[in-house]
């Protein structure tokens, strides 16, 4: 990997990220401490995310994702496949519930009943958009146009990718507030097929005989490196690394399915005692 870095500094302190991240740890953490009983695994996964998105961001992956293609690819992982379900773990609408009022907890359960949730949180449509979002950004005139753009990396293009990964996996795994939760089966299989996309855009990264986008090509020529050996890195980076994080997600969703079926098991073995008591 060091043949394909570039002659660049390992941080990029964007004032911007620094303060988004920061107001949001804190106010997480505010809100935490005056829950009673609040786990303390919600929490760790919020901070774990956090720091996921902070490498992302404002570290290697940050300061060289409009040099290096592995770079930019390494970003992707940690924000779609890391931070992201680590975030819908830490439980933020069932946080944001506990702290609310008789009046704000009532209007943010209609909220979660209402239309466009319920649409949002359809597991088919967190897929399409999390699939669209992954090939259609990686087309060669949305990633030249965002590789030439800094604005139109920071506050088009990773706000995208947050919000589709929040999107599909909020519905699929942990315990969050939501207003129809799909069936197990249909969790893991979700997670599942979500191998395709990633699948098919590591592949053609992987294979072009050519490199995919000039804004790279100009990159290598200036800072020494070999152009196709960086695409098939990050090409492979997807193709691999992708299926180990999905793996590790549908285990969560395996668990979380045992887990379910164990408690039911429960719930009629007690009922049945119930019943038999009162005969």
């Amino acid at each position: 990997m060091g043949d394909l870095a570039p002659d660049l500094g390992f941080f990029d302190l964007d004032l911007f990220v620094i303060t988004n991240l920061i107001g949001a740890t804190c106010l997480y953490l505010w809100a935490a401490r005056r829950t009673p009983g609040w786990s303390r695994m919600p929490t760790a996964s919020f901070l774990s995310a956090m720091v996921a998105l902070a490498l992302a961001y404002l570290g290697p992956f940050g300061a060289w994702a409009h040099d290096a293609f592995w770079a930019h690819m390494g970003q992707h992982l940690l924000v779609l496949m890391i931070a992201g379900p680590l975030i819908v773990l830490s439980s933020p609408v069932r946080l944001t519930f506990l702290n609310l009022g008789p009046s704000g907890r009532r209007r943010l359960v209609a909220a979660l009943r209402s239309r466009p949730m319920t649409f949002l949180t359809n597991p088919y449509v967190g897929w399409i958009l999390f699939a669209t979002v992954l090939l259609g950004s990686h087309t060669q005139f949305v990633m030249n146009w965002a590789l030439t753009g800094h604005d139109a990396m920071e506050f088009v293009i990773r706000p995208i990718y947050l919000f589709a990964a929040l999107t599909f996996y909020y519905p699929l795994i942990g315990c969050d507030l939501i207003g129809k939760r799909p069936a197990p089966s249909v969790r893991l299989f979700s997670l599942a097929l979500m191998m395709i996309p990633e699948t098919v855009l590591g592949m053609v990264v992987h294979f072009s005989p050519v490199p995919l986008y000039w804004a790279y090509e100009q990159s290598a020529l200036l800072h020494g490196f070999d152009v196709m050996a960086d695409q098939k890195f990050a090409g492979a980076m997807m193709w691999a690394i992708a299926m180990v994080l999905d793996g590790m997600w549908m285990m969560v969703a395996a668990i979380e399915w045992w887990r379910d079926q164990e408690r039911e098991t429960n719930r009629l073995e007690r009922r049945e005692y119930r019943e038999s008591i009162s005969a």
